[in-house]
This record gives C-alpha cells, structure tokens and sequence, in this order.
C-alpha cells in the first residue's frame, strides 16, 4: 500500500508521479513492523522476548543503568520496564543492587549468563539484518545508518515539550 507524499519534497513531481511515492515514514513503519516481527520470531527461540533482549543489549553497553534511564533508552514506561528486568532477574539473566548515594535506586547489570544469552541472540540479530540490508552495497548502509541516526536525532530535537494535564481530574 502507497500513501501519497505531498510534502514539498516532491512538489517537482507530476500528480501521478506524486501518488506513487510512499512516505518516508510509511517506509519506516513497513521495514519495523516487518523486523519487529522477524526479531520476536527469532528470539522466541532462545526463550527470551524483543523487549528483554533490548534491555540486556543496552545494560551491556551502559552497565548500571536504572529501570528509569533504561526505559528512556527503551522508549517505554519505567513500569514496563520494572516488568522486564524484574523477568530477567528471575532468570538470573540480570542481576540489581542499590545505588550507593541513592539506596532506593537500583542499578541492573548484565551477568555472566545473559552475556552468553546476548551472544547467541546476536548471532539471530546479524542474520535477520542481513536479509534485511543483503541488496545494499556497504557504503549505501552507512548512508541508511547515518540517515536513520539523523532522523532520530531531529525529531528528537524538534519534539514538543510534554502537555500539562488539567487539574481536577478531567479528561
């Protein structure tokens, strides 16, 4: 399915050519939906879910995040990540100790078994990106790589500060 572009990016093309050209963020979305499905397939395998293997991916490159920072990173709640690591930690796949200046905060780590768990998920994760880049010559995904940071970083950036909620309880 098409969605027609009407930004003034393609305001040189003719209507009909217009109609024809999907969205960059109808792109976006098809290529997640269809990797997104691919990564829970995959990881299903090795008894562990998309959002889980996220969350050790990330606690292995910044060890000692809290559930609070790794839900920013995560771009989910702090509740649906307490859930995820709380998961993990029962499975002896990450392991929590309080902060020291702040005991209330607890700082996750990876441990020695969710390493060698991570390993083996890697390995998935390469595979399925490429099928996903396969057709792409090497310098066309640094290009896609550095596009796609790009994008992040702007609409990050450019997003609106959060609204505030009405007092008095109403919707």
């Amino acid at each position: 399915m098409l969605r027609p572009v009407t930004s003034g990016a393609t305001a040189e093309l003719g209507t009909a050519e217009a109609s024809a050209v999907p969205r960059v963020g109808y792109l976006v979305y098809r290529v997640e939906r269809r990797l997104r499905a691919r990564l829970d397939e995959e990881l299903r395998l090795h008894g562990i879910s998309t959002p889980e293997y996220t969350a050790l991916s990330l606690l292995r490159e910044r060890d000692g995040l809290s559930c609070a920072q790794l839900a920013r990173w995560a771009l989910v709640t702090p509740q649906a990540m307490n859930l995820v690591i709380s998961a993990l930690e029962r499975r002896k796949l990450v392991r929590r100790r309080p902060d020291p200046k702040h005991r209330r905060v607890l700082r996750a780590s990876v441990s020695a078994k969710g390493l060698e768990l991570l390993e083996r998920c890697d390995r998935s994760v390469d595979r399925i990106e490429a099928d996903m880049l396969g057709d792409l010559a090497p310098e066309t995904v640094e290009a896609v790589r550095a596009a796609l940071t790009a994008c992040a970083h702007s609409l990050k950036a450019t997003s609106p500060a959060p609204r505030a909620r009405p007092l008095g309880g109403t919707r």
